[in-house]
């Protein structure tokens, strides 16, 4: 990871703290092509930790934060990020595995921001 993708690590535990009270334990991030492709560890909350116990709960809560996190972005667009990147937001991937508490996003933007930062 470079200096470019762990300052975009620092920007996404920064938004999901702002916007959902809590942010990743740990981010890697990797530039390819016009995607930001974000790995996340600890992303659940106590609470959630307690809900996934049960099967009904681990569907519920993998529902609720895939598509919470897709309309988070959409309602707030990432600013900070396409000013860092220099290049506008498209959209975002989103998935999650509950019982590892791990978690993907792929942010996609509208330029090569693996040419722009990974020379």
């Amino acid at each position: 990871m470079n200096r470019y993708e762990a300052e975009f690590s620092n920007l996404v535990r920064s938004f999901r703290k702002k916007h959902m009270g809590k942010g990743p334990s740990k981010i890697t991030t990797t530039f390819c092509k016009n995607w930001a492709i974000c790995e996340m560890e600890g992303n659940l909350s106590p609470v959630e930790k307690f809900i996934a116990g049960a099967d009904e709960g681990r569907q519920v809560l993998r529902s609720a934060r895939t598509e919470m996190v897709k309309d988070m972005y959409r309602n707030n667009p990432p600013v900070e990020m396409e000013e860092f990147l220099g290049c506008k937001f498209v959209d975002l991937f989103v998935d999650i595995d509950i019982d590892r508490d791990f978690g993907m996003s792929i942010f996609i933007f509208a330029e090569n921001i693996e040419q722009k930062y990974c020379k």
